[in-house]
């Protein structure tokens, strides 16, 4: 996909993961042995065709760059093909980072330099198996300005949430964080259910960088994609909603933020059942690096 430019997030302290986070990035630790928790939304970019990548790094970041350096040089620069560790260059202001859409705009020149017509946020710290190019179809296909990656969780969990409410033509006309009510809006991919913002956007390029300008120019702003530039874009764009689709393969969508230890020692347990609930050695969408060999499926 060569339109499309990738960024992943990876500059978060992970103080909640700690003492993992002691020496190095949340998305450098340890996961599965010996993958990175980054090796995971790589492997979906690099499964998707998807190979013009930004990481975006912040918080002692060595481990997490040497890493990429020694376990991703699978790409082609003759052909196009990159992927960049760019830590933050105070290039616009003498502040870090300031939230994920600031860390953006202060790449903004950078992005308008690669000229994509679409730009792909991701989290370089969740563990799930997706086909961005699927997201990126339904985003043309549905005339989008912003696409919204979402998963649908059980009404009772939605307090853990920021929940979409979804139009019947998948447009997403509202956002409700962690409602605690008890009756959040339903799903209109499955009214059992709520859809839940994966925090996975693609953005018509232009758009996202006159958005990101709006943004930064805003006092009030905490400068992050979800409490900030999708709710102030719902109004005067066509934000629309993908409904996650799993290539894990399993009967439940797996999708897991290894935020806590908690969630990371049970996101661990998920990998050693005798029919594990994530399948790290399938070769039909396969978790990549060369630093390791997989054990045969």
């Amino acid at each position: 996909m060569e339109t499309v430019l990738a960024i992943l997030l990876a500059g978060g302290a992970g103080e909640r993961l700690a003492p993992l986070t002691r020496d190095t990035a949340k998305p450098a630790v340890c996961f599965g042995g010996v993958y990175r928790i980054i090796d995971f939304t790589l492997s979906n970019c690099i499964n998707s065709d998807l190979r013009r990548i930004f990481i975006l790094t912040q918080y002692k970041s060595l481990d997490l760059i040497r890493h990429v350096r020694d376990g991703w040089n699978i790409f082609s620069p003759e052909l196009g093909e990159f992927i960049e560790t760019i830590p933050p260059m105070k290039r616009l202001r003498d502040d870090w980072y300031l939230g994920t859409a600031d860390a953006v705009f202060q790449n903004s020149q950078s992005i308008a330099l690669e000229d994509p017509a679409l730009t792909l946020i991701l989290a370089g710290d969740q563990i799930y198996k997706m086909n961005y190019r699927e997201m990126v179809d339904w985003h043309r296909q549905h005339r989008a300005d912003i696409t919204i990656a979402t998963i649908q969780v059980a009404p009772e969990e939605a307090l853990q949430f920021g929940i979409a409410e979804i139009d019947p033509d998948h447009r997403i006309v509202g956002f409700e964080e962690k409602p605690r009510h008890g009756h959040p809006t339903r799903s209109v991919f499955n009214p059992a259910m709520v859809s839940a913002s994966m925090g996975i956007y693609v953005f018509n390029t232009e758009l996202l960088l006159r958005l990101l300008q709006e943004d930064a120019q805003n006092p009030g702003s905490a400068h992050d994609f979800g409490k900030d530039v999708i709710p102030a874009a719902l109004d005067n764009a066509r934000v629309i909603a993908y409904d996650f689709r799993d290539m894990n393969n399993k009967q439940a969508r797996y999708w897991r933020d290894v935020g806590t230890i908690d969630a990371f020692y049970e996101a661990n347990m998920d990998l050693i059942a005798v029919s594990p609930e994530f399948n790290l050695y399938d070769n039909n969408w396969p978790i990549r690096t060369r630093m390791v060999q997989a054990p045969p499926a």
